[in-house]
């Protein structure tokens, strides 16, 4: 199995990145892809995540209204699009693969190598 995370980068307050998740290895269509955040200090939260077997998605309180999470099948990619970003949003967003519950409870089976999101005031 493999995980790919790319598009973070620095952004300006009100801004918006879209993160890509580009998976091999496994039966896409059978699992849920997560997206969780860790902002240095903290705990590492689960921000977002869609079930591929039955489109169910998931938000964090925090990103509700600002972040969107959609997947191209064709490609086996996950995107998180993020809009209206704070610099409370900085944080590396790493990618990962589990069951929906597990997920939201923060738990995932295999993960990817994150990538960072820095949101300057």
């Amino acid at each position: 199995v493999r995980i790919v995370e790319s598009g973070g980068g620095v952004v300006q307050a009100g801004g918006s990145l879209r993160l890509s998740c580009a998976t091999s290895g496994f039966t896409f269509g059978d699992y849920t892809i997560g997206w969780f955040r860790q902002a240095p200090g903290k705990e590492r939260e689960a921000v977002s995540c869609l079930s591929n077997r039955d489109g169910i998605r998931y938000y964090a309180d925090s990103v509700k209204g600002r972040f969107t999470t959609s997947s191209d099948n064709a490609k086996n990619t996950v995107y998180l699009q993020m809009n209206s970003l704070k610099p409370d949003d900085t944080a590396v967003y790493y990618c990962a693969i589990g069951e929906f519950r597990a997920i939201v409870a923060g738990v995932a089976q295999i993960w990817g190598q994150g990538t960072l999101v820095t949101v300057s005031s």
